[in-house]
């Protein structure tokens, strides 16, 4: 089941609870709760149910496309994957409620929606780079419910930015994406990256420092990926985009002045890197979102 929802990616989702609420409380000081801890779990939860949904709604793509993944190589059924991602589901805007009662609930079903019409509708339509967008803003804002919502805008803005700009890449996985489409994410990454540092009110440096290493993970891939758009640079640039969402995330809890949250998303992404590194010793690819 680790495999079917790809447990390690949920490292890359529970910093945008973490820097909602690091905006929010930048605003108005608002006391920390113990209930407010499962924020990030509800983030999670609803991140990896998502996960089992794409493995259930792409099992007959993934047969021809993917066949080593856990549906098609026979290793979860389909009514199994289908009743993970529903569990998770449930669980997660659970978790939101009793984090942060019916405010956290307003915004955890409209994000449960989104999952779900992203995996089951919204995929291989237009629209579907938007919806996964609208997911991960909103997963922003799901942190922010302790407090006010409104200075938490930025931050979900870019998080959701960036989330269309990896999400169009990974169109690309299996035919290979345009040089004009990566030259377009990548000119996306430095805009965000410097937007975000330049309009820091406070603990500049640590801001630009993590929009660096914002850059830094990402960037790259995306310009070789503009320079040879194959199907194989796509797919790097996409984990590259992936990966980048740590420190990006760390990038706006920083401009928040919140120095305590962005060295934890720093740990965050030294564990995600050591996890990454044990993945290639034991010869296994990198995480997809398609």
């Amino acid at each position: 089941m680790a495999e079917l929802v790809r447990a390690p990616a949920a490292l890359s989702v529970i910093g945008d609870s973490l820097a909602g609420l690091a905006a929010a409380r930048a605003s108005t000081p608002t006391p920390l709760r113990a209930r407010h801890a499962l924020l990030p779990v509800a983030s999670a939860c609803l991140y990896l149910g998502g996960m089992a949904l794409n493995d259930y709604a792409d099992q007959f793509v993934d047969a021809t496309e993917r066949p080593e993944r856990p549906i098609p190589s026979g290793r979860v059924t389909p009514r199994g994957a289908l009743a993970v991602g529903t569990a998770l589901t449930a669980g997660g805007v659970a978790a939101a409620g009793l984090a942060g009662g019916w405010r956290a609930l307003g915004v955890a079903v409209p994000l449960a929606a989104c999952v779900w019409t992203y995996d089951l509708a919204a995929k291989d339509h237009p629209s579907g780079p938007f919806v996964m967008a609208a997911c991960r803003g909103l997963d922003v804002l799901l942190g922010a419910t302790p407090g006010r919502l409104r200075p938490a805008l930025p931050a979900a803005a870019g998080l959701a930015a960036h989330t269309l700009g990896v999400t169009v890449l990974s169109r690309g996985e299996v035919h290979g994406t345009t040089t004009p489409v990566a030259a377009g994410v990548a000119a996306g990454t430095v805009a965000g990256a410097v937007v975000a540092a330049a309009t820091a009110p406070s603990a500049r440096w640590t801001t630009v420092a993590a929009a660096g290493a914002y850059a830094a993970a990402c960037l790259p891939a995306q310009v070789r990926a503009a320079a040879r758009p194959t199907a194989a640079n796509a797919r790097s640039a996409t984990r590259s985009g992936i990966q980048a969402m740590v420190p990006l995330q760390a990038t706006w809890a920083a401009r928040s002045g919140s120095l305590g949250t962005t060295a934890l998303l720093a740990g965050v992404a030294a564990v995600g890197y050591g996890l990454r590194l044990l993945g290639r010793a034991r010869g296994r690819a990198g995480v997809s979102i398609t």
